[in-house]
């Protein structure tokens, strides 16, 4: 089954609803997809249609059992000094999770993805504010400047590996954490997409010939001037489409296939095995503590697991290591972390079979007469 739900997912989902927009922080949408979004499509940017206008990239957003694309727009910032931090795809929990974007005062973590135009990864190198206004870089930002005359012109030297690739972490996906800039971002005020966004999500999902499954990764709207407006002279269609995987309609295809986890906090969250009930009272309760302690003890391991992954992440992130250095240490991290899920499943089996009641023996035959 490609979508995975919970009671805790909805609950988490409840709880965001009831937070304020000025507590807004970047959050998981509570539903994981089991199979990859597809490839970000080659598309133009429209230009920017006025003053105070932020770009917003597209992205693959997913409804009705498939993928559809958000074109790419511009938005009016919701307050001055603040810029927009886009949404991404992150595997996690045995699924691939969206994670909104937001408004604030810094650019936070997008999960590494190269969007283009200024969003290459980490930060914004498409406009700043200014005394109030907001410049646009001509380098990297479609402007008129007849129209528009706070512009600037800054070459942007884009060191990441060119990649179309639209998800952060699991099989194939971007090997990014956040920075101490965007751990720090993650914290400030955010407002969470205003209602044009919102209306301009709705509109794209509405539009069947957006969904992956009937443009095949190359949507006929890439981007708009104006969100919400999928037809006219403002529309850019997709220059090249991306690479669309294998749809999850036939399970029997899909058995097997999942990615496999790269860190701990990738691993799928353990099924809280049912209270015993064998009729000894006493011998349940113990086999109950025994199960927390284990559970607990599995949990410290994979944190500690965790931190110590970061901290290597974060020691090749300082020495500038190449794709080839970081592509070694997740693949050993895939390793350490495989081997410590077959440990817990072993300790969990250990433990069941401790629980499981001695066999009676089988009564004495009578003597042959």
């Amino acid at each position: 089954m490609r979508v995975i739900r919970s009671i805790g997912s909805l609950l988490f989902v409840l709880g965001i609803l009831a937070i304020s927009a000025a507590s807004f922080a970047q959050v998981r949408v509570g539903v994981a997809i089991t199979i990859a979004p597809p490839e970000l499509p080659v598309y133009d940017q429209p230009l920017c249609p006025g003053d105070g206008y932020i770009w917003t990239p597209g992205y693959w957003a997913y409804g009705d059992d498939d993928y559809y694309w958000v074109p790419g727009t511009w938005v009016l910032a919701p307050e001055v000094g603040f810029l927009w931090t886009p949404g991404y795809w992150g595997w996690g929990d045995g699924g691939y999770i969206f994670y909104d974007g937001y408004w604030g005062p810094q650019i936070g973590f997008y999960g590494g993805i190269n969007y283009g135009f200024g969003y290459f990864g980490h930060g914004y190198e498409g406009g700043r504010w200014d005394n109030g206004h907001f410049f646009y870089n001509r380098a990297v930002t479609n402007v008129n400047v007849t129209v528009i005359h706070n512009v600037y012109e800054t070459r942007v030297a884009n060191n990441a590996t060119v990649t179309r690739v639209s998800y952060n972490g699991g099989n194939g996906g971007i090997n990014e954490r956040p920075t101490a800039q965007e751990k720090s971002a993650s914290h400030e005020r955010h407002i969470p997409p205003v209602a044009v966004q919102t209306e301009h999500v709705e509109a794209a999902r509405s539009n069947r010939e957006l969904r992956a499954s009937a443009n095949q990764g190359k949507p006929p709207v890439a981007a708009t001037s104006r969100p919400g407006e999928l037809k006219g002279g403002g529309v850019v269609s997709a220059r090249e489409g991306g690479a669309v995987h294998e749809p999850a309609t036939r399970p029997e295809n899909n058995m097997g296939r999942g990615n496999p986890p790269v860190h701990p906090n990738e691993l799928p969250r353990a099924d809280r095995p049912a209270a015993p009930n064998t009729g000894n009272a006493i011998q349940d309760q113990k086999y109950q503590q025994q199960q927390e302690k284990l559970q607990a003890k599995q949990d410290q391991e994979r944190q500690k697991l965790q931190q110590k992954q970061d901290q290597e992440h974060q020691k090749l992130d300082q020495q500038k290591a190449n794709d080839t250095k970081k592509q070694q240490l997740e693949q050993h991290h895939q390793q350490q972390t495989q081997q410590l899920q077959q440990k817990h499943a072993q300790e969990q089996q250990r433990l069941q079979h401790q629980q499981q009641p001695a066999p009676h023996p089988a009564p004495a035959r009578p003597p042959n007469p």
